[in-house]
């Protein structure tokens, strides 16, 4: 059309219809003039091919510098940013100036693509049904989850299966370890419903820091013994290369972007408890899978059995309960109950609990604790254990080891506070002692919290016998209890009784 430029898709419209039709047939249904078509048959060269390269619109700021001085910088240090060799350009030439940034990291883009040392080469592998799964552990910090209005600190502990993307996580608390990958892993495989051939992890590189060669292998053997139950080929990719474990590595990402999706979508970060969060990350991971179902069936149709039963996935320990009410394990002290002083107790140690034993006879179970970041020891504590002791000795709250683990609530924390400022020390620690003393006798814990935030508004202090009063039990909920007191005058029967009974006798 006169006027506009034919374009190579026209031309190479023309061409191919020039050979069914005649040249003005042809040049019509491309769109261009009679004349240019007959032009185009004679010279078939593309419009696009005709133009002369493009030259340089200004003198090449780096036609001096680059062999000299760039390249010699490349050749002997290979890994050099080039952000750092432009710094150092503009050390030694301070005329060139800031714009010449991006000309020169093409140009060592460039030199690089055709002269730079070989990279490595990542082999994409064809994954089987049933062949591979894998474990990882992933930092989960920067998501700002809360419980209770308590920071979490937590990592997940992450499973998947490398053909169909079946994906288990599990809340751990602690760091990488024997019992969290175990529990982890049983739980994932049991979810699943099989196992696969193969398990890959990534050497548990921390869960073996610190650890001693002995503690190392004995970190191993577990591992290798708990792959051996399920029938699964242990395995581990090479220390500090990441790609060989890719299958789970990006999910990891993928799983994140989501969870934090999740938690800009529900409009709050924090829990009500541990276990709201835990089916929070259930709901989302089963999402995920659903997304991957018919795979799934498909690769379950070549996993192999589960076992009858569950391995190991814990830690045993054996302590003694001493004197303060408790014991010491990993430089956490827990309180039991009084009556345990003196025993010792099995313990099972698993990532967020402890199970209680003596002997044979489980006892409880206790949160699990860990020292603080500063290497100091932490308190698992429940007054309901040293209450009654308390009652007697109220002055061992002042300078009490783990007092601020002792109050249940925040509310009685500040209270004690308050009564500090506001009173002796004497008086303080008998009304903080007699207030756990209630919460415990009249199992009003949390109303009685609420009574004391209250009060604390108020600026006013609790009214022990108010307080009792207010959370005595109604008296229509007493039992009534009618005694019937015997006629005394059948004693005096029952002693006849028995003496004509022994003059008989005798």
């Amino acid at each position: 059309m006169p006027g506009r430029h034919v374009t190579d898709h026209q031309m190479r419209l023309f061409m191919t219809l020039k050979q069914t039709h005649s040249i003005p047939i042809a040049a019509a249904k491309a769109g261009i003039s009679q004349a240019t078509g007959y032009r185009l048959n004679s010279d078939p060269v593309l419009p696009g091919q005709k133009k002369p390269p493009r030259g340089r619109r200004r003198p090449d700021p780096l036609a001096e510098i680059f062999d000299a001085e760039v390249v010699p910088l490349l050749t002997s240090s290979p890994g050099l940013r080039p952000v750092a060799i432009f710094e150092e350009l503009l050390r030694r030439h301070p005329d060139l100036g800031p714009g010449i940034r991006r000309t020169l990291e093409r140009r060592i883009r460039a030199w690089r693509a055709e002269h730079g040392p070989e990279q490595e080469v990542i082999f994409r592998q064809i994954h089987t049904p049933g062949r591979m799964g894998l474990s990882d552990f992933t930092a989960m910090g920067k998501l700002c989850v809360t419980v209770a209005g308590q920071s979490l600190d937590h990592r997940l502990y992450h499973f998947r299966l490398a053909y169909s993307g079946f994906e288990h996580a599990h809340v751990v608390l602690g760091g990488e370890s024997y019992v969290a990958l175990a529990e982890g892993l049983q739980n994932a495989l049991w979810s699943l419903g099989g196992v696969p051939q193969e398990h890959r992890t990534d050497s548990l590189s921390a869960a073996f820091k610190n650890l001693d060669r002995s503690a190392q292998a004995d970190l191993t053997d577990r591992v290798d013994a708990l792959c051996r139950h399920y029938g699964m080929t242990p395995s581990r990719n090479t220390k500090g290369v990441a790609h060989e474990n890719g299958a789970i590595e990006s999910p990891h990402g993928h799983l994140k972007r989501a969870i934090e999706d999740a938690l800009i979508m529900r409009g709050s970060r924090d829990f009500e408890t541990l276990g709201a969060y835990r089916a929070f990350i259930d709901e989302i991971v089963g999402r995920i899978n659903a997304r991957n179902a018919k795979r799934i069936d498909i690769e379950r149709a070549s996993l192999k059995p589960l076992p009858d039963r569950r391995t190991t996935d814990h830690e045993e320990v054996t302590v003694r309960v001493t004197s303060s009410g408790g014991f010491l394990l990993r430089k956490v002290f827990y309180t039991v109950p009084s009556r345990l002083i003196g025993h010792q107790l099995r313990v099972r140690l698993y990532d967020d609990r402890l199970e209680l034993f003596l002997g044979a006879t489980f006892l409880q179970t206790l949160p699990r604790g860990r020292a603080t970041p500063s290497g100091s020891h932490g308190h698992v504590v429940n007054y309901r254990h040293v209450i009654h002791s308390l009652r007697r000795k109220p002055m061992a709250l002042m300078g009490l080891v783990y007092r601020d683990q002792l109050f249940p609530r925040r509310a009685f924390r500040d209270m004690f506070a308050a009564l500090l400022e506001q009173t002796s020390e004497k008086t303080a620690c008998r009304m903080a002692v007699d207030l756990l003393a209630l919460a415990h006798d009249r199992g009003c814990e949390a109303e009685l919290a609420a009574q004391l935030d209250e009060d604390l508004r108020q600026r006013r202090l609790p009214d022990i016998q108010a307080l009792r009063a207010l959370f005595a039990p109604p008296p229509e909920t007493l039992p009534g209890i009618s005694v019937q007191l015997a006629d005394l005058s059948s004693y005096d029967r029952l002693v006849g009784d028995v003496t004509i009974t022994e003059e008989a006798a005798a």
